[in-house]
């Protein structure tokens, strides 16, 4: 018996010292040369980051770095949190055909199976660009995206947190420009309602199988129909009950302005926009995820040159009387065509281009990409910053972005949740 007392304790000693050993090979020091906090538009020099597991458990200078530490030298580089996009479309890559009127019909030609590669290839290079959290709003088949989701959050395949829409709530027809066979409009792209009944179903389901944001198409292009500011406030409240946010698509003024008047979290384009919108939105707290297009972007949809740079010039306009009216602006892309020579996540840090045309400042550029996206998808409380029990997201870029904003093109070091996907070469 005293033996066996003996052998007991002794395992629970080897027990004990193998669990502080991987306790400590948990531990990440990061020397970062400069940390920028996008919140406070400072620079901090010469830092220490420690990582616990995925999260970091101290920042500070002259932090000493406990023994056996995994040490990553970024003391030449400029260290920040990971970037967010607010509106993605990761599962679809498809060719606009607006004038046709066959828009989103390309993409439907691909099965949800087919969604779900495509979805991880672009995650992963999303990821690698130094995107840690997206926002994916939805064309994405029979929820490839919230499988995606699932598949990265069990690190089964690389790319960001992604919170997802699912399918998207739209009236009878949604995007389609023009009227199409029923058999394109019998997938699993939309769930269309056209009463509160229908709205409440579509909110359930999307829930049920994994959204964690709801997409609601609130206008037509048209067609003539819209969603009513009522209908949007009782999407807004139904959906709030469960804890989820609207996003809401709107590329009309009446649209824009129901919207606003509603409630929603965000608009998606709001592409036009006057005072009285801007004034709504600021009133009930309403951000607008801009998808202010590249040049290079719309062109790579189908654009031709001279209409792709009067596109571009007038979502810049817009986008320059949105900033300076005070409106919430949050980085969003919309990216769904690919170009050659250019990954997912090169066309989306591109549109920083659109923001600078603007005017905006720096470091607004950066809040758009980190806290003030956080807070609009309802993350801020683990990621979009760098501090004590926040999520390691972490990247690196050469230079300061508050001094040159198009660093973030050469992002050199991806962390997320403590993990490196992208090592300081």
């Amino acid at each position: 018996m005293k033996l066996k007392t003996i052998f007991t304790a002794l395992i629970a000693i080897i027990s004990l010292a193998f669990c502080t050993v991987a306790i400590r090979a948990q531990v990440t020091a990061i020397k970062a040369g400069k940390l920028v906090v996008p919140e406070t538009g400072t620079t901090a020099i010469n830092q220490v980051i420690l990582i616990e597991g995925e999260k970091i458990k101290a920042i500070g200078a002259n932090l000493p770095i406990p023994e056996g530490a995994n040490v990553i030298d970024l003391s030449n580089a400029t260290v920040l949190p990971g970037l967010f996009d607010a509106h993605t479309h990761l599962c679809s890559n498809m060719e606009y055909q607006w004038d046709s009127g066959d828009y989103l019909v390309h993409s439907l030609n691909w099965r949800t199976g087919m969604r779900a590669i495509i979805g991880v290839k672009n995650a992963k290079e999303m990821l690698e660009a130094g995107f840690t959290t997206v926002r994916d709003v939805g064309n994405a088949g029979d929820y490839a995206d919230a499988d995606l989701a699932k598949a990265i959050g069990w690190n089964m395949v690389p790319g960001p947190t992604m919170i997802v829409a699912g399918r998207i709530i739209a009236p009878f027809g949604g995007q389609f420009v023009k009227p199409v066979p029923k058999q394109v409009l019998d997938n699993p792209e939309y769930l269309f309602a056209d009463s509160r009944d229908e709205l409440r179903k579509g909110i359930r389901e999307n829930i049920y199988y994994g959204a964690k944001v709801i997409k609601l198409v609130v206008d037509g292009y048209s067609r003539g129909y819209m969603y009513s500011a009522e209908d949007i406030k009782f999407v807004v409240d139904e959906a709030g009950r469960a804890g989820l946010k609207v996003a809401a698509h709107a590329v009309t003024k009446q649209g824009a302005r129901n919207a606003a008047e509603a409630g929603a979290a965000s608009i998606e384009h709001g592409w036009i926009l006057d005072q009285e919108e801007f004034d709504l939105m600021k009133k009930n707290n309403v951000a607008l995820v801009s998808t202010d297009f590249t040049i290079k972007s719309l062109q790579a949809g189908g654009y031709s040159g001279d209409g792709a740079r009067a596109n571009h010039a007038k979502k810049v306009e817009r986008l320059k009387r949105a900033c300076q009216a005070g409106v919430t602006i949050v980085f969003g892309t919309d990216v769904m065509a690919g170009l050659k020579g250019e990954t997912r996540g090169t066309l989306a840090i591109g549109y920083i281009d659109s923001f600078v045309e603007a005017g905006v400042p720096n470091t607004d550029i950066l809040r758009a990409l980190t806290t003030s996206a956080a807070r609009l998808l309802g993350v801020e409380k683990g990621r979009g910053m760098l501090a004590p029990g926040m999520y390691a997201d972490i990247i690196a870029v050469p230079e300061n972005p508050l001094d040159n904003i198009q660093t973030l093109k050469q992002v050199s070091f991806v962390m997320k949740n403590g993990k490196v996907y992208k090592p300081n070469k």
